[in-house]
């Protein structure tokens, strides 16, 4: 249980972020899937977040943000850590506003996502070494400011702008599911859902290579991982958030893994019946339903958010094959 003394985001919040954001996202669509429904034995929509500007769901919460920021903060810049949606949106965002930006990537991370990063007019740091030791350090260096991809109340409303778009499309929606890395999609989402329509299950997906929330859950509070491992890099947070453990306590009915092999299936499978391009993340949530580790009823209306499509060309060929 969920002490009452813990901040956790209202529609009050929910609905000042969509105002402030609104005039620079899109209200992506909603897409009814017949054939993957039927292997699902459920009435299928998919949430489309891949055509949010930016390619994810990442500038919902980064844009209500960076309308947070007083003008000492805005002046002296921003500096985050990515491994790679975060990083675009961040960068989308600040160049938008003026702001400089500073976003520490994994050397490994995703060319084309580090490319676009730099586009988007982001300044990217490269590391071998511990993501967040690295960007503190910068921080304090720099004397910037920190804009956490997840465990921040902001950002947190900012998502909650896609729950609000699922009621509206798809009124009917008996369960929605989401996947988790560090949090904040899930926190949003379900928060604006859970707000009006309480009855309307939320339930969330991890890869089994980075259980982050099954573990904090768990224990009761986050836990970093040493190690995490998933083709779901967009989902490979070492740990979750305070607040995004809060909110998954007080609004979440459930949270499930997926394994890897599931995964690229599905992605497969998306782009061949779907016709659209998720990434692993996204694609986590069809697969944790397609596999049963989401026990649904006969033709029960399931909104699966795809939650991007942010994988390049050579990484697909890696996952996918010729």
């Amino acid at each position: 249980m969920v002490s009452d003394t813990r901040p956790l985001v209202g529609a009050e919040q929910i609905n000042a972020a969509r105002r402030v954001i609104e005039p620079h996202l899109r209200h992506t669509p909603v897409a009814r899937s017949e054939y993957l429904g039927e292997l699902a034995d459920v009435d299928l929509f998919f949430k489309l977040e891949m055509f949010q500007k930016t390619g994810s769901f990442k500038p919902r919460g980064v844009l209500n943000k960076m309308q947070s920021l007083t003008p000492e903060e805005r002046e002296a810049g921003v500096i985050s850590l990515s491994a790679g949606n975060h990083a675009q949106a961040l960068a989308y965002a600040a160049s938008a506003e003026g702001i400089a930006a500073v976003i520490v990537m994994p050397a490994n991370a995703v060319e084309s996502k580090v490319v676009a990063t730099r586009e988007f007019g982001g300044e990217v740091v490269l590391t071998d070494g511990d993501l967040l030791a690295t960007t503190l350090a910068l921080q304090e260096e720099r004397g910037m400011t920190m804009v956490h991809p997840f465990d921040d109340l902001h950002t947190i409303a900012g998502t909650g702008t896609m729950g609000m778009e699922i009621l509206e499309d798809v009124p009917e929606v008996e369960t929605v599911i989401v996947g988790i890395g560090g949090g904040g999609l899930i926190s949003g989402v379900a928060a604006a859902i859970k707000a009006s329509r309480p009855h309307v299950k939320i339930i969330g997906v991890e890869p089994e290579g980075a259980p982050g929330m099954t573990l904090a859950l768990s224990e009761g509070h986050p836990v970093h991982m040493p190690a995490v491992g998933t083709v779901a890099d967009g989902l490979a947070a070492p740990f979750v958030g305070q607040h995004n453990l809060n909110h998954v306590q007080a609004f979440v009915d459930g949270v499930v893994t997926v394994g890897d092999r599931d995964i690229v299936n599905v992605m497969k499978l998306i782009i061949e019946r779907g016709k659209v391009l998720a990434e692993p993340a996204a694609a986590s949530t069809y697969a944790a339903l397609l596999s049963g580790k989401i026990v649904t009823r006969h033709g029960e209306t399931v909104v699966c958010v795809l939650s991007g499509g942010n994988v390049d060309a050579a990484r697909l060929v890696e996952l996918l094959g010729d």
